[in-house]
């Protein structure tokens, strides 16, 4: 009996000693030296995306503020498509890819799923596990992106306990709403994925957030008792108008797809239209399909004739070939006669000068928690391109002002209105044209300095 307790005595201490051994290691504030002073940066801050960094520009424009600032940075997720240019030239910001899931999981065999699922799931939180708390050296600050919130809260709050970092999560959304697109609100899922969101987000040392509707929210219906900061997007610096006429119509003669209307560019019988998606249910791209139809049909009669349409989409995600095999359709049956569209996956550069090129750019995004802003406006507004807009949300109205730098839809049939009135005069286009250009100009380090900086103690 006393051995069997001596034994199971020496493997608990055994286990014990292992587990002390392995924790991460903690954060330790330098000190206050002044013949380092100079040398050591302001602060550390790892900055988590689990997506796509190279489509996560918001979190970029994080870390090129916060090494700008002073301090040094770790962008941690998938590397998957470019940077922004900038990122490569600060020597203090370091990007560090997660692993991509190994191709053995990836399927769309629905019952597959149902296995692989949780098994990519389990990928991330090892993934997730080693490279924050073992692979990259402890950091004052973690500024987390949310959503996804499975499993990167979690692991990053165990993280921060360990290691002693303050985290700080950066809300654009709300992962319970987007899944309760798929699922429906009263899905057992989405009433546990919003415990666990509700629960996990108050270990948080300071929040971050898209607008002051989900500030009030979080602090209404989450109770948050730590700092709420509303951080609202503004359009980087390489988001600018083009005003000579000739710059824009050079620039859009050279791109492949405005190839098949060429010549009705150079004549300006064209009008080029821009919505950048994620090709995901909360953006329903049939609303502009249906537009565009319909914008087809009205103009083959309409006196004086409406300009033909070239509706450049840009992004890449799940429901891309859907519907582009939806307009395949539709321009094989002649219901498109006087609209082109085309898609395109642009650089960084490029995308910025495509909005400065376009007559109109477009924002399809419904918003399933209601609070949240499509980026994608920002950066049209930055490049002076008037916006057309799903309104029918609470924040809208902090983006865009009506009639002022754009105007909200609810309806295709809105939608196609909004394109004969605007595409069909240019003077109505054009006066939208200069509120578009009037809030460019206030941009992101002037809203992110006074409030995120401080927070970073970079100010």
């Amino acid at each position: 009996m006393i051995e069997t307790i001596i034994e199971i005595t020496f493997y608990i201490s055994t286990v014990v000693t292992l587990f002390i051994f392995m924790l991460p290691s903690q954060y330790v504030p330098k000190r206050n030296d002044n013949n380092n002073a100079s040398s050591e940066p302001k602060t550390t801050v790892q900055v988590l995306v689990l997506g796509d960094i190279g489509r996560s520009p918001r979190m970029q424009y994080h870390a090129l503020s916060i090494a700008r600032g002073g301090g040094k940075v770790d962008i941690i997720g998938y590397h998957d498509s470019e940077v922004h240019p900038d990122i490569s030239s600060y020597p203090d910001i370091s990007i560090v890819p997660l692993p991509p899931h190994p191709s053995l999981l990836q399927t769309s065999n629905k019952l597959l799923f149902l296995l692989f699922g949780p098994l990519k799931v389990l990928f991330q939180v090892i993934s997730l596990w080693w490279i924050l708390a073992y692979r990259t050296k402890p950091a004052k600050w973690l500024l987390v992106q949310n959503p996804p919130s499975i499993p990167t809260l979690a692991i990053a709050s165990l993280v921060c306990f360990f290691r002693q970092t303050k985290l700080v999560i950066d809300w654009h959304n709300f992962g319970y709403t987007i899944l309760a697109l798929k699922l429906g609100e009263s899905h057992p899922l989405v009433r546990i994925s919003k415990w666990y969101e509700t629960a996990l987000c108050r270990s948080a040392t300071a929040h971050l957030c898209v607008t002051q509707a989900m500030a009030s929210f979080l602090k209404k219906e989450f109770k948050l008792k730590s700092p709420i900061l509303p951080l609202h997007d503004r359009p980087a610096s390489h988001f600018q108008p083009i005003t000579e006429e000739r710059e824009r119509l050079e620039f859009l003669l050279s791109l492949p797809q405005t190839s098949p209307v060429r010549s009705l560019v150079k004549e300006d019988k064209v009008k080029v239209i821009v919505s950048s998606t994620s090709w995901t249910p909360d953006e329903d791209f049939s609303l502009l399909i249906d537009a565009l139809c319909r914008y087809s049909e009205i103009s083959n009669t309409s006196k004086p004739q409406l300009p033909h349409i070239l509706a450049i989409i840009t992004g890449k995600g799940p429901q891309r070939d859907m519907y582009m095999e939806r307009i395949s359709k539709l321009q094989r049956d002649g219901r498109l006669r006087k609209v082109a569209i085309c898609t395109a996956w642009l650089s960084t550069g490029d995308y910025a000068r495509l909005l400065a090129s376009a007559s109109l750019g477009v924002s399809l995004h419904t918003s399933s928690s209601g609070v949240d802003l499509p980026m994608k406006v920002v950066d049209m507004f930055g490049s002076g391109l008037p916006v057309v807009g799903w309104g029918r949300f609470e924040a809208w109205p902090e983006l865009v002002t009506d009639g002022v730098n754009g105007k909200g839809f609810g309806s295709s049939d809105e939608l196609v209105e909004q394109l004969i009135d605007l595409l069909g005069n240019p003077d109505k286009l054009g006066k939208l044209r200069v509120g578009a250009q009037e809030a460019s100009s206030y941009r992101w380090d002037d809203e992110w300095t006074p409030i995120a900086g401080k927070l970073f103690g970079l100010v």
